[in-house]
């Protein structure tokens, strides 16, 4: 797997663009069906006479395998180190591997670039320096990495404090949402039903989503999920608050939520995705034994 690079081209959470047009006096514009799908292709890897030499990567590709068929979700994740393989096998691992949906560009004190292999529940973590050089090069089988789910929200707030709120003039939808969420956050424990607000079917105005945006901070991470044209999901600096933005093929917001969870679940690798890489990654090495 080649260097990680994350380019986020669609709109940010807030600003000219990231919103839809107010609905007064706007035509109604229709949904638009997305154009294309990322789907599950085949990695190309050398042929059985080209890989002498790449014994190790294949052992710890075999490691690998054992490990997605036998992890269960609420499992520990399973973390093995790269950085022990030299440039000849570690690029084997790159080409066996590949990249899929999921990306994930994480900042402040975490400092790292993930990346989904085209192998559902196998993440790709580069740890970088204050210089984003890699300092540890690691797979990781698990629903997403533990960087991730354990620790977006160690700053974090851990409530809104409604009543020190300065509210603007301008603002008129946004302080009713912050109260609900207020509100909801105490009773949200790990792993329950997530709480969603869709922010796409209530009134707000500019300056209501920019006090959203505000009150709640913005976090380290940024996940980048492609299918059915990409989804953006940014961690907020409130506990559990994540900004969900879901985008058509031709990069338009389509709809656009609050979610309150551990992590919102269209990052994340269910038990059959994981199952299923098991398999597909058991058909790719069958070529080497």
């Amino acid at each position: 797997m080649k260097e990680i690079n994350i380019p986020i081209e669609i709109p940010a959470v807030v600003g000219p663009g990231s919103q839809p047009v107010d609905s007064d006096g706007s035509v109604m514009d229709f949904m638009d069906l997305p154009s294309g799908m990322t789907t599950f292709v085949s990695p190309v890897i050398p042929e059985p006479d080209e890989i002498e030499g790449m014994e190790t990567a294949i052992a710890f590709a075999d490691k690998i395998k054992q490990e997605l068929s036998s992890y269960k979700i609420g499992d520990k994740n399973r973390v093995y180190e790269l950085n022990e393989l030299d440039a000849a096998n570690r690029q084997f691992m790159d080409q066996l591997l590949g990249d899929g949906e999921v990306s994930i560009q994480c900042g402040g004190d975490l400092n790292a670039q993930i990346q989904e292999s085209v192998l559902a529940g196998l993440w790709r973590v580069h740890y970088l320096d204050a210089q984003q050089n890699i300092i540890r090069d690691t797979m990781e089988v698990g629903a997403i990495p533990a960087l991730v789910s354990d620790m977006t929200f160690a700053n974090a707030q851990q409530y809104i404090d409604i009543e020190a709120l300065k509210i603007p003039e301008t603002v008129y939808n946004a302080p009713p949402l912050l109260a609900e969420l207020g509100d909801r956050l105490p009773e949200y424990k790990a792993g329950s039903e997530p709480y969603i607000i869709n922010l796409s079917l209530l009134p707000h105005t500019e300056d209501d989503i920019e006090y959203l945006s505000s009150s709640l901070g913005i976090g380290p991470n940024v996940i980048l999920s492609r299918g059915y044209g990409n989804c953006r999901i940014s961690s907020t600096a409130t506990r559990n608050i994540w900004w969900v933005q879901y985008f058509n093929s031709q990069d338009t917001l389509i709809l656009n939520t609050l979610e309150i969870s551990d992590v919102p679940a269209v990052a994340c690798a269910s038990q059959e995705d994981i199952d299923d890489s098991a398999d597909r990654l058991s058909e790719i090495l069958s070529i080497y034994q």
